[in-house]
């Protein structure tokens, strides 16, 4: 009888144990592009994008627009950013001059995978200006900050919205996707996320989409 109960045990630790193992699998292990699905897994091994995400650079155009018709002339001071550079911008105010403008070494900025830009705004001289109180239009309001209201309706995260270090520049644009998942081989997949553009903007900008 004991023999019988302890063969139980065992058959029970087993099933247990597999059913961990499935679990574990479905949830750790990752998975390549299927349909439904807005991001791809393209390996350790991933390519590094060269130039901005298509939808980020459609949208980056759609804010340059907007603005415009705002009377605000935007002007994007950078967009995809090389991992080198990203190591030259981190060592500025620690290493070399300057002051810190960073906390995101080479692979830890959205930058790197084409998925922020910063933006400047140009005054009535044509000249590049980072003043955030700036009426170029003279409607009472901070063209600056006009920007950013236009960019986070178009689906934008605004780095002068961050807690702690504010990045006044900085437009980013994730659909979910994390530092950790792109450096791990995730890449957005832009098919299946214009299917569902209409969760990451606010329905007036999806109107007009």
């Amino acid at each position: 009888m004991k023999s019988i109960n302890n063969h139980l045990l065992i058959t029970w630790i087993i099933i247990i144990v597999f059913i961990i193992v499935v679990i574990l699998s479905l949830t750790l292990i990752p998975k390549p592009q299927g349909e439904g699905e807005e991001y791809i897994y393209l390996g350790k091994d991933a390519p590094i994008p060269t130039a901005l995400d298509p939808i980020v650079d459609e949208m980056k155009n759609k804010l340059i627009n907007k603005a415009a018709n705002q009377k605000i002339d935007v002007y994007i001071t950078e967009g995809i950013r090389s991992f080198a550079k990203q190591n030259e911008l981190y060592q500025q105010g620690r290493t070399t001059r300057g002051k810190i403008v960073t906390n995101s070494k080479a692979g830890e900025s959205l930058h790197n995978y084409g998925l922020a830009f910063d933006y400047a705004l140009l005054d009535k001289n044509g000249e590049i200006i980072w003043d955030t109180n700036y009426d170029g239009n003279g409607n009472g309001k901070s063209d600056w900050f006009e920007v950013a209201d236009i960019g986070k309706k178009l689906g934008f995260n605004w780095g002068g919205d961050w807690i702690g270090f504010k990045d006044y520049p900085h437009l980013q644009m994730t659909f979910g996707l994390s530092i950790d998942m792109l450096k791990s081989g995730y890449r957005l997949n832009d098919e299946e996320i214009r299917k569902n553009m209409k969760q990451y903007l606010s329905l007036k900008s999806y109107e007009n989409y």
